[in-house]
């Protein structure tokens, strides 16, 4: 009998360690990653129920692929680099993981000089980098009506800051849909449902990089 208990004992005390053993190599789970939209009408879905916007559609596409993510409303309708970067500080009060950049549309709308929107723009990634978020800039085209000349210049604001280390970069953020009539509401500005679920599909591969490389598995 007493070799039968000690035999039971050593038998416990093998698979209480063994059950120990198995929880503490269990890896935590991690928090999903803060996600940072710093843009306009375009990513605030301006015209759209909230479910067509492109932030909802964004989170479902990436839940869809199994990325837990929560996105952090920085997208302000009418908003110029200008208004982006007054409010950054404010929007980067809770942390943020990762960021989408997405101005400019409305200083080109506007015709407000490139310096100015180059110095907001930089400021913004300066800021961001600081706090070590990773960052997505998205460029914009501006309309015709301005001339070439602000046109190259434009242009080569988002050229110069692609080339910065780190950064993701995507030329522009309507590739596909703004010379589509069908994928643009009737004010021939914003994307329709369709039109975002496009842009969606075209940047989630760089989204899924960018978040990849905030948090590396």
């Amino acid at each position: 009998m007493r070799r039968q208990g000690a035999s039971t004992r050593r038998r416990l005390v093998m698979s209480v360690g063994c059950v120990i053993v198995t929880i503490m190599s269990r890896p935590a789970f991690a928090a999903p990653l803060k996600l940072l939209v710093l843009g306009d009408s375009l990513t605030a879905g301006f015209g759209l129920p909230h479910e067509d916007g492109f932030q909802a559609r964004l989170t479902a596409a990436l839940h869809a692929q199994g990325i837990e993510v929560t996105i952090v409303d920085g997208s302000v309708s009418g908003d110029t680099s200008a208004g982006g970067l007054a409010r950054l500080d404010w929007v980067l009060s809770d942390g943020a993981d990762a960021a989408i950049v997405e101005l400019g549309a409305n200083d080109g709308l506007r015709g407000l000089p490139v310096e100015e929107m180059e110095r907001n723009l930089t400021t913004i990634l300066d800021k961001l980098d600081a706090k070590r978020v990773k960052v997505l800039l998205s460029g914009m085209y501006p309309p015709p009506n301005f001339g070439e000349d602000y046109t190259l210049e434009f242009r080569a604001v988002f050229d110069r800051l692609s080339h910065r280390p780190g950064i993701l970069y995507d030329p522009f953020f309507l590739e596909g849909v703004a010379l589509e009539p069908s994928l643009i509401q009737p004010d021939g500005l914003h994307p329709n449902a369709e039109g975002v679920a496009r842009i969606v599909a075209r940047l989630l591969p760089l989204v899924v990089r960018l978040l990849g490389e905030a948090r590396p598995t």
